[in-house]
């Protein structure tokens, strides 16, 4: 069996600015600059995001949930009280803050582009 472990995760962005600017803002990610390009480092991972112009054969987001790729998970502590900081920064919340089983409460945001982004909190007796 190979072994594998996380390089990154690539997004698409009309205004890859603009989607490194809500990743450090909203989430709290660290912006890196390369020759021609902008990424962020977020969570432990890498997010490389790469420009998306006019007439380049790239598809529209589609709407989630969707088949596929759903979304992506970051855990946070006291995702109350994240979920409160972001909702004054203006995000957009899918789903609000629940708990989905005993020790487990999560809540999406949308990102940009519609990216579907998952915020967990597990007990530490859950985890």
């Amino acid at each position: 069996m190979p072994v594998v472990t996380w390089d990154h995760v690539h997004l698409r962005s009309p205004d890859p600015e603009a989607t490194a600017t809500w990743l450090r803002d909203i989430l709290g990610g660290e912006i890196i600059r390369g020759p021609g390009r902008i990424d962020v480092q977020l969570g432990g991972a890498k997010v490389f995001i790469a420009e998306v112009t006019q007439g380049d054969g790239v598809n529209a987001a589609p709407v989630t949930p969707y088949q596929g790729l759903d979304h992506f998970g970051l855990t946070v502590k006291d995702i109350d009280a994240v979920a409160a900081e972001i909702k004054a920064k203006g995000v957009e919340f899918t789903k609000e803050p629940t708990t989905i089983r005993p020790g487990v409460r999560i809540c999406f945001i949308r990102g940009p582009q519609g990216i579907s982004i998952e915020l967990l909190e597990r007990d530490k007796k859950y985890v």
